[in-house]
């Protein structure tokens, strides 16, 4: 099988390990793939939730500039509001929560906006309908 499509999304990040866990933890992300680059030298890992052929890329920098910040951000949906506001409360205390918990009514849902490691922007919602959307658009 020949991968089509959008496949991942590349992060610089400054600690590997440390953003494993921020994905593992908050996006329900597992290490798919692990390797040092052959060319570069730097760790990588693929990130995925299992639910699509798509993953997250991290890939070890010295320094990182935060790329995907407010508005620009990976999104994960959750299976309930009560599932967003846990991991809401766990990023809160965590002094990770970048912007509470708001419902915006459809077709956005209710969402929350956290930041990973390295300052990279990770949106947790319930409700939106995107993955309803693209099978209604199918072409």
């Amino acid at each position: 099988m020949v991968d089509i499509g959008l496949t991942h999304v590349a992060l610089p990040v400054s600690d590997i390990e440390q953003s494993i866990h921020f994905y593992t933890t908050y996006a329900g992300m597992h290490v798919v793939h692990r390797r040092k680059d052959s060319g570069r030298g730097v760790a990588v890992a693929w990130l995925s939730d299992h639910t699509r052929p798509f993953a997250i890329v991290l890939i070890q920098t010295n320094s990182v500039q935060p790329i995907l910040a407010p508005m620009a951000h990976l999104g994960i949906g959750c299976k309930s509001r009560e599932a967003v506001d846990q991991l809401c409360e766990q990023a809160r205390q965590a002094g990770i929560l970048v912007e509470e918990p708001k419902d915006a009514g459809y077709p956005v849902g209710y969402w929350a906006f956290l930041r990973d490691p390295d300052g990279h922007t990770l949106e947790l919602s319930y409700g939106q309908e995107i993955g309803l959307t693209v099978e209604q658009t199918k072409v």
